[in-house]
């Protein structure tokens, strides 16, 4: 009998630190129901002591799952880990994620503490969080940093004290597989009571190595859980991406010799949601999940493909969710045959009156755009949600004039607080323009650090989905915004981000 290996998602706390990619409650409710139709076995849905908002998107996350573990991270002391327990209330599985840095750079430079006081600190963090539920997991921060027999004492200290779980994390990208690998081994060799805990990796990927590190620890080091997010998202160069270890685990079942719960085929889905979600578009070559994952320019590919598949694919398209961009709906469509694609795509809005906004749109859309697929409803959909939140600014008309050899010009109509606003701008393009235009009024003094438009489909009639980050003031947010005309596009984005910037929602992001 193979083992089963554990997979912990962890794109709603440690994704979500990547700069910009904070989400709203509703946002992380949709990932959250999507990771469970993944069947991912632990969700860590946040950090609830971080923020209000943070508490209340755990809170509702563990009202709506049933089938998942849904878990919260907290520091090592006894507020941290209430707050946890009460966003968890709710959840039939629920588990408590508690840290404190081991290391003895973090524990000189930013704890301030010594190795005896962070010893005491983990092992009362540990007792309280029992507590409140029998699943208790334990990082030591900075772990692969840290004193090996000063890490032993800790270990065993927690585990003796009720921790189910072990956590090792490479926080800052430093591990190189053997040696992370042979760490985790040694630990689990010289811990006494280590066999009363089952072992997880947590590896960053600023190295690049994120994905070899852990499948290392789970080979050489026998750690039973990975902890990762969809799409390897996540702070600097990101983290673990689930769906290559998911699939490195399930294609190499011969050399793994691992079961995992994952239904694969929710993969792709689950990467367009964080995508769209976050704005962080997927690079082409990514694997898995990369719009060119299942090409094959070169002739002889080609060939061998058509003869026989697995010439050249070591995993069906298919399996891990490509499929043929599917025709749902048109102009004719109804309201119901409209919802019920909702609910196939697992889009759940809250009141009727939302499916009847989100219904509006789709119906303007399907008098531009001939064709409407499934991506086309999931943009519509999310680009509604982006608009009614922590609304300051709305967009509401724009008409712009772009001719070779003449400066562009662009007029935006946007409401601002609630008065309606017209304003006038040129630029270097009709998207500069547009900005400029804004700008004028709003004032914001933000920076654009990025750009980018990505096609939602194929085909000109392709809706055009639009990511703008601002920074200003040591913010850095997303904005995003999905429509035929890429200006309009441009403009809703701008506009999203400035309201996110405008909602000046603070956080507090540990770092793992």
């Amino acid at each position: 009998m193979a083992d089963k290996l554990i997979i912990f998602d962890t794109t709603l706390r440690d994704g979500e630190q990547s700069p910009g990619a904070s989400m709203t409650r509703e946002e992380k409710i949709r990932i959250a129901r999507q990771l469970e139709r993944l069947r991912v076995d632990v969700i860590e849905a946040g950090f609830a002591a971080a923020s209000p908002g943070d508490f209340e998107s755990i809170k509702s996350i563990a009202s709506v799952i049933k089938d998942s573990t849904v878990c919260s991270l907290a520091r090592a002391n006894d507020r941290d880990i209430s707050r946890a327990a009460e966003a968890l209330s709710a959840a039939p599985r629920r588990r408590i994620h508690t840290f404190i840095a081991t290391s003895k750079l973090h524990m000189e430079k930013k704890l301030r503490m010594s190795p005896e006081q962070v010893l005491e600190q983990a092992r009362l963090s540990v007792r309280f969080a029992r507590q409140f539920t029998d699943d208790v997991e334990f990082s030591p921060e900075d772990g692969s940093r840290s004193d090996v027999d000063f890490l032993c004492r800790v270990l065993e200290t927690v585990i003796a004290e009720g921790a189910t779980t072990i956590n090792i994390p490479d926080t800052v990208g430093y591990g190189i597989p053997e040696q992370y690998g042979a760490m985790i081994r040694s630990l689990r060799e010289r811990v006494p009571n280590a066999d009363k805990a089952i072992w997880s990796v947590h590896c960053h990927n600023d190295l690049g190595m994120a994905v070899a590190n852990s499948l290392a620890g789970v080979m050489i080091g026998g750690a039973r859980q990975v902890e990762c997010t969809i799409n390897g998202l996540g702070e600097r160069a990101g983290n673990t991406a689930l769906e290559e270890v998911v699939m490195a685990v399930k294609t190499r079942k011969d050399h793994f010799k691992l079961d995992v719960g994952i239904d694969t085929t929710q993969i792709v889905p689950a990467s367009k949601l964080v995508s769209q979600i976050t704005g962080f578009a997927v690079q082409p070559n990514k694997a898995v999940v990369g719009a060119n994952a299942f090409a094959h320019a070169s002739g002889i590919h080609q060939d061998g493909v058509l003869k026989a598949r697995d010439t050249y694919e070591i995993m069906r398209a298919e399996d891990v969710g490509w499929t043929a961009n599917k025709i749902v709906l048109g102009k004719l469509s109804g309201r119901n045959a409209f919802k019920q694609r909702l609910e196939e795509l697992g889009i759940e809005l809250e009141s009727e009156q939302e499916v009847n906004a989100a219904f509006a749109r789709f119906k303007e859309l399907a008098d531009r755009k001939a064709e409407i697929f499934d991506e086309d409803i999931m943009a519509l959909v999310s680009d509604e949600q982006h608009s009614h939140e922590n609304e300051h600014y709305r967009f509401v008309s724009l008409s712009q004039h772009s001719e070779t050899g003449e400066r562009p010009a662009a007029k935006v109509v946007f409401s601002m607080g609630g008065k309606e606003l017209s304003c006038h701008g040129e630029g270097n393009g009709p998207v500069d323009a547009t900005v400029n235009a804004i700008e004028a009024e709003a004032r914001s003094g933000a920076e654009l650090l990025l750009f980018s438009v990505n096609a939602i489909t194929t085909g000109t009639e392709s809706q055009g989905e639009v990511t703008m980050r601002l920074s200003k003031n040591g913010r850095i947010v997303n904005g995003v915004g999905a429509d035929p005309d890429i200006v309009v596009a441009s403009a809703k984005a701008y506009l999203s981000a400035l309201n996110k910037l405008y909602s000046k929602a603070e956080r507090l992001n540990p770092q793992l």
